[in-house]
């Protein structure tokens, strides 16, 4: 159900802001900015172009550029600076963000209404699903949108676009094997750079066009969207765009704390995405025909390659953060239990976040090189960018009221008041992209149903298993007290059975007394229980109880941030009297086989499925990070 653990996993993390306490509140910040606002830092590249593209119906006069801009800038202020930076990154699971820790948090706040829980649950796994479709989307349309600038350079360019993006793409992901540890110090001054350079090419001409200022007064952005009735929501599906990344700043909440982040947007991200996004503005009211690709028009020819470099390398930054944030999403997927194991390489011995899964990296690999050459151009991928988005935001506001009224326990008014306006505007937003879906939308959004079925597939499999499992078992404690010393053979060594279900005796136990005729000296029935909070702290790791004729039930407690590592926390149960040396210890493991059987479970195909998913599983060996010259695998067949 997860990967592999560090060598110091048995330690436990530093929680959110613990980083910016050691290496001071400037050097995260700068972090933050390089890792949190690549992906909503790259939506100048597009955004303008998209929105008056010829399917929105809008036309390219004074009045419309600046409703334009007044709509990007109010819906920056709304949705990122309301929504995300004052309200969500308020809602923090020990320090961690993202959408499955607030799933937990919420799920954990109705935890006395069982439907409305696994409700919420399911809800808040179909938004972490649409998360791939945004991970497939962004490097695409990222790297596309930069490497685009080089028809504006010279034409003769244009058809090296799709082979250069390519290239580019393949060599970002083959990189990922080797950490992001060297190059990940150059991301925090590449993006900074990005930003002041967005900042000053727009304020020029800003100062050039002062009339775009006008675009602040949020009454532009309403004439803008109600004078164009049916096509509004045309309109509103292209300004999503620049809010591509506002999830981001909740996700990484763990990596930086809130204070860095919510300086880094104030400070300096939104002043810049502003500034530029008006500098478009202003171009545009000077040179109508600047529309065809109004970012690069910003600067002068002599400053055009050195912006093409510099855009480039701020697509493949931004798309580092979505590749790295897909490996976390799976790995706490798996942890959770709605994701079967896969094999994960750690790529920093210092930072046990920096993790490499081969089989997440090739299958977005495949995903973002098929978006890529399907759709062409950024543009054409606008129309495929947002459903996932939206929904994803949509989500995370549904699963925030549950957390300010039955976990803050706030008033429903009150809760309704803090996220009530904002899911009207949610509502606005995916209405608006859904017009897209026939034009490309339905990529992401299938990608994610299709993620989706195989979490809730792996999950409700999983279930059923289990309870195959404790069907068919014979109970633990009876079986202990009807055991006769006398007729078994003891080995002098202890052995720890790894199992799901602590209440029946282990199938590998039963193999060994029937095939070997042994028993050990000492016998420890393990349960690794993954919990809905980030972290647990060593103080509340382990639990040992002693069953007598020498078993004993040891329960290691993880969060859903903390890596399992069973040999480094066994250790643990000295002080509870059960001394363990590691020469002298054997792990038996319990491999089942699934048989899919007619009528006992789930319908046929999902049964497969999740047969196939669990004969292709990573192993519980890398899982529990168990030694391999002390392991002992013995085959069980369950029908379910």
């Amino acid at each position: 159900m997860t990967a592999p653990a560090s060598p110091s996993s048995a330690a436990t993390p530093a929680p959110a802001g613990t980083h910016a306490r050691r290496q001071g509140l400037g050097a995260v910040t700068l972090a933050a900015i390089g890792v949190v606002y690549g992906d909503i830092g790259t939506s100048p590249l597009y955004t303008m172009k998209a929105i008056f593209a010829p399917h929105t119906g809008v036309t390219l006069n004074h009045p419309h550029i600046v409703g334009a801009v007044s709509t990007i800038f109010w819906a920056l202020m709304l949705v990122v600076t309301l929504k995300y930076v004052i309200l969500i990154l308020r809602a923090d699971n020990n320090g961690e963000g993202g959408g499955l820790a607030l799933t937990a948090l919420a799920s954990m706040a109705v935890h006395d209404r069982p439907r409305l829980r696994q409700a919420l649950l399911l809800l808040g796994v179909f938004g972490a699903a649409l998360f791939y479709g945004d991970s497939v989307i962004t490097p695409a349309i990222s790297v596309l949108g930069a490497v685009e600038g080089l028809e504006i350079a010279t034409p003769a360019l244009r058809p090296f676009v799709l082979p250069i993006t390519v290239a580019v793409l393949a060599g970002l992901f083959a990189l990922q094997r080797f950490g992001t540890a060297a190059v990940g110090r150059l991301f925090g001054p590449v993006i900074l750079l990005w930003f002041v350079v967005l900042a000053g090419a727009g304020l020029v001409h800003v100062w050039r066009q002062p009339a775009i200022l006008a675009a602040l007064n949020p009454l532009q952005a309403w004439r803008f969207l109600h004078g164009h009735g049916v096509y509004a929501l045309a309109t509103v599906g292209a300004v999503v765009l620049a809010l591509t990344g506002a999830e981001a700043l909740y996700a990484d909440m763990g990596h930086f704390g809130p204070k860095p982040i919510r300086m880094a947007w104030m400070g300096l991200v939104l002043p810049a995405l502003a500034l530029n996004y008006m500098g478009q503005g202003a171009l545009l009211m000077r040179d109508a025909a600047s529309i065809t690709n109004p970012f690069y028009r910003l600067f002068p020819d002599s400053w055009l390659i050195a912006a093409i470099v510099l855009a480039t390398l701020a697509a493949i930054i931004a798309s580092q953060a979505v590749i790295s944030g897909a490996y976390s999403m799976t790995r706490q997927a798996m942890l959770l239990g709605f994701l079967p194991r896969m094999t994960t390489r750690f790529t920093s011995a210092r930072e046990a976040g920096q993790i490499y899964m081969p089989a997440v990296n090739a299958a977005l690999l495949a995903g973002v090189l098929a978006a890529v050459l399907h759709f062409g151009s950024s543009a054409a991928l606008g129309a495929a960018y947002g459903i996932a988005v939206t929904l994803t935001m949509a989500i995370t506001t549904v699963l925030t009221y549950f957390v300010i009224h039955d976990g803050w326990h706030m008033s429903r008014s009150l809760a309704l008041a803090a996220t009530g306006f904002f899911l009207a505007i949610d509502a606005i937003l995916v209405a608006g992209c859904l017009i897209k879906f026939f034009d490309g939308g339905w990529f992401p959004l299938a990608l994610g149903l299709l993620i989706f079925t195989a979490m809730s597939t792996w999950r409700r499999g999983r279930g059923l298993l289990l309870a195959r499992i404790h069907q068919q078992g014979q109970e633990l404690k009876p079986f202990i007290e009807s055991l006769d010393p006398k007729s078994l053979h003891r080995v002098a060594r202890a052995a720890v059975y790894p199992v799901a279900d602590p209440t029946t005796v282990p199938q590998a136990m039963l193999h060994n007394m029937k095939h070997f005729q042994v028993i050990h000296e000492r016998n420890v029935i393990l349960t690794v229980n993954v919990k809905e909070v980030a972290w647990v702290p060593l103080a509340q790791r382990i639990e040992v109880e002693n069953l007598g004729r020498n078993f004993w039930l040891v329960t290691l407690h993880f969060g859903f941030m903390n890596t399992p590592d069973v040999p480094a926390a066994l250790p643990l149960a000295g002080s509870h009297g059960l001394e363990l040396s590691a020469l002298e210890t054997s792990y038996f493991l319990s491999r089942e086989t699934v048989v899919p059987t007619p009528g006992l479970g789930m319908v046929a195909w999902r049964e497969h499925l999740f047969a196939t998913m669990s004969r292709n599983a990573g192993g519980v060996v890398e899982f529990l990070r168990l030694p391999d010259n002390a392991v002992v695998e013995l085959g069980t067949r369950v029908q379910i």
